[in-house]
C-alpha cells in the first residue's frame, strides 16, 4: 500500500470561477455533504462506489462523475484500497450565465441537470482528461474557459435533477432560515420550533426527505461556508470564527470528514505579507 497521499488544489486568477482538486493515492473517506458548485471529476486510478440519489454505482479507472450543486453524495474507495481522482468545481452562477450565452437563451438559466451522473465511454474520459488539467498559464486558462462552457452546455439540461429532494411545505421554514443566510447560532430546536414540530419529529422528518439528519446538514452548510471563506484569503481561525465553529480544530475535524483533507490543505497558500 503506498506510504502516503497527496492532495492539491489549483486556482487561476483568470478562472476565478473553477478550482481543480488533484488527489493521489487516497484512502480517505468522505461522510455524505453536497457543493455549490457544478463538480466534473475523473477517477485516474483504483475503484470506488459513489453514493447519490439514484446511485449507489461503482467507478473505476476512466469513470467520469459529475455532480449537480446541493445533491448529497459521497464517493468512497472499497476499503483498504487507494484510488487517485481529479474533480473540477465550477460556479453555478458562472455556468449558468455560459450555458445561456452557449444555448442564445433569452430568459436567465437558474437551475441544470446531467442526463447521467456517471459517463464511461473513452471519448468522454479523454475530453475531461483534458478539461481537468492545471491552467499553468493565462491563454491555458482561457482555452479551458471557452472547450468547459462549450462542452457542458452540450450535456447539461434545464432544471433541476429529478431526484433532487422535493420539500415538503412542513419543512419550508427551516429550509429558507438556513439558505436565507445562515445562521451561525441556529439549531436543531430552533428550526424545529419554526416548523412547529418537536425536535425528534422535525428530525425524522428532515431526514426522511433530505436523506441528512438536520444536525449533519446544517453543519456541512457551515463546512461549505468555511470553504467559500478560505479560498476568498482568509485565515483559518476566520473562517472558523465566522462560520460558528467552536474553534479550529473543531472546523477542521467536520472539514476532514467532508473533504478527506484537512482546511489547512486546502486553503491557498499565504505569504508573509498576506
Amino acid at each position: 500500500m503506498p506510504l502516503h497521499s497527496t492532495h492539491h488544489i489549483y486556482r487561476h486568477p483568470a478562472t476565478p470561477w473553477a478550482e481543480l482538486r488533484v488527489s493521489a493515492r487516497s484512502s480517505g473517506c468522505y461522510r455524505k455533504h453536497t457543493h455549490a458548485e457544478y463538480s466534473i471529476g475523473i477517477v485516474d486510478e483504483g475503484e470506488a462506489v459513489f453514493h447519490h440519489p439514484s446511485g449507489p454505482q461503482k467507478v473505476q479507472a476512466g469513470s467520469v462523475v459529475l455532480i449537480e450543486p446541493n445533491i448529497i453524495h459521497a464517493c468512497n474507495p472499497n476499503q483498504q484500497q487507494v484510488w487517485s481522482y481529479r474533480m473540477l468545481f465550477v460556479e453555478a452562477n458562472w455556468l449558468h450565465a455560459q450555458v445561456a450565452a452557449q444555448q442564445g437563451r433569452v430568459e436567465a438559466v437558474t437551475a441544470l441537470h446531467f442526463a447521467s451522473r456517471t459517463l464511461h465511454d473513452p471519448a468522454t474520459s479523454r475530453w475531461v482528461d483534458q478539461l481537468c488539467q492545471p491552467s499553468l498559464t493565462e491563454a491555458d486558462a482561457v482555452q479551458q474557459t471557452q472547450q468547459l462552457a462549450q462542452w457542458l452546455a452540450s450535456i447539461l439540461q434545464p432544471g433541476a435533477p429529478s431526484d433532487q429532494p422535493q420539500f415538503p411545505v412542513s419543512l419550508e421554514p427551516a429550509l429558507q432560515r438556513v439558505h436565507g443566510g445562515l445562521d451561525m447560532g441556529v439549531t436543531v430546536g430552533d428550526l424545529a420550533k419554526d416548523c412547529g414540530m418537536s425536535p425528534s419529529q422535525f428530525t425524522r422528518r428532515f431526514k426522511g426527505v433530505m436523506g441528512l439528519a438536520p444536525a449533519q446538514y446544517l453543519q456541512n452548510l457551515r463546512v461549505n461556508g468555511a470553504r467559500h471563506l478560505m479560498a476568498a484569503g482568509a485565515s483559518l481561525a476566520e473562517a472558523a470564527h465566522a462560520m460558528g465553529f467552536a474553534d479550529q480544530a473543531h472546523m477542521q475535524r467536520a472539514f476532514k470528514l467532508r473533504h478527506a483533507m484537512t482546511p489547512g490543505s486546502y486553503a491557498p497558500r499565504r505569504t508573509a505579507s498576506g
